[in-house]
């Protein structure tokens, strides 16, 4: 490699400008208009796809004659299925051309669940930008957005705030690269009897289903039944872009539609040929050369994980009405994610009965790469 190479590497990306910035937050307010959703309506397919995509097997979402005879009497989505209906909630992102994107979190506010046949629209808007400092790439942007969704007939079904960091590439890639930096975590091998264990503990997993939770029987401090997601596949990502719909995944002549109009999404592959960003979900070249020890989930999809952890807790009299989680360390091919929590609060609001829940994920290492709160309410013995 020559001394030019070196420096092409070295200033392979965009860094975070002044201009930039100034552009960036003259958006806030303003109203984002596309692009399409991956989902308009909630068939009984699109909800198979995304309960799939997360590892949902709920029968409130897949069968329709069980979900028939449940206290809603039809199919719903599962919650966090919202993701599907917007792009910006999930990541898709304005603004600081060349400046990756990492998912931080969600904070869900529902008004009522999503069911079978509802036509969802959202209107999406930036909220805030906030400069930060970084010791992942030395300067960072924190962009938040405000989505409400309503559904066919001008009813609000919920609110959502989403957060997105905006960090420098080569910055990071030299961060990790440092000789007297922390050892990268690389990604975990399992032998064939962990294997067999972890596949002895999906076996085990039951939900609460039919069997109400009542609020009287809750008390603070009470663990959530354990959830297993992974260990992390290429495979299991795809399954997860293939629900929700992913954010730059075009082919063909709608691919290089989409660079021409945003010339910053095209990173060159080893074959010189433009591929988006957004590969780093699948592609552990590019997520190395972004900082990161290897191809990682979709923030998305973890939070999505936290709400699957709550739903299957509160049974099918409960209802989720509010899930806030933020994605911490990066979840790598080959991490397996334990979703786990418990009872913090209990409290009546009116003829609700709430109970609110510390939700986290904890990777084989220990670290907690996501933590947040979720508020639910729940069946009594008296109503």
């Amino acid at each position: 490699m020559t001394a030019s190479d070196h420096r092409d590497e070295a200033d392979r990306f965009p860094s975070i400008t002044e201009e930039a910035l100034a552009d960036l937050r003259a958006r806030i307010g303003v109203p984002i208009t596309g692009p399409r959703p991956h989902v308009t309506e909630a068939t009984v397919d699109a909800i198979r796809h995304f309960a799939d995509g997360i590892g949902d097997d709920n029968p409130l979402w897949i069968d329709e004659a069980y979900a028939a005879a449940s206290p809603h009497g039809a199919l719903l989505a599962p919650p966090t299925m919202l993701y599907a209906f917007d792009r910006v909630t999930s990541g898709y992102i304005g603004g600081l051309p060349g400046i990756h994107a990492m998912y931080a979190g969600t904070d869900f506010r529902w008004h009522r669940p999503v069911r079978l046949g509802d036509r969802l629209t959202a209107t999406p808007a930036i909220s805030g930008v906030r400069d930060m400092a970084s010791r992942f790439s030395g300067r960072s942007v924190l962009q938040t957005y405000h989505v409400p969704f309503h559904d066919q007939h001008g009813e609000l079904v919920a609110e959502v705030e989403s957060w997105v960091i905006r960090t420098q590439r080569d910055a990071a890639r030299r961060r990790a690269e440092r000789p007297d930096d922390a050892a990268p975590t690389l990604p975990t091998t399992w032998s064939r009897d962990q294997i067999e264990e972890i596949a002895g503990a999906y076996r085990a997993e039951r939900r609460r289903g039919a069997e109400p939770r009542y609020w009287e029987d809750v008390a603070i401090g009470d663990p959530l039944d354990e959830r297993l997601k992974g260990p992390m596949t290429v495979t299991s990502f795809i399954a997860f872009d293939l629900g929700w719909g992913g954010l730059y995944i075009k082919a063909h002549a709608g691919a290089f539609a989409m660079y021409d109009a945003h010339p910053a999404l095209g990173i060159p592959n080893d074959l010189g040929v433009p591929e988006p960003p957004e590969r780093v979900h699948w592609d552990s070249g590019l997520a190395r050369a972004v900082g990161v020890p290897g191809a990682y989930d979709y923030g998305p999809e973890r939070i999505s994980w936290m709400g699957h952890l709550m739903t299957d807790w509160i049974g099918d009299d409960g209802r989720l009405l509010r899930l806030n989680v933020q994605v911490r360390s990066h979840n790598i091919v080959g991490d397996l994610t334990r979703c786990q929590g418990r009872v913090i609060d209990k409290q009546r609001d009116g003829d609700t009965h709430l109970v609110t829940c510390e939700v986290w994920g904890v990777n084989q290492h220990g670290q907690r790469n996501a933590v947040g709160t979720a508020v639910a309410a729940l069946p009594t013995k008296g109503a």
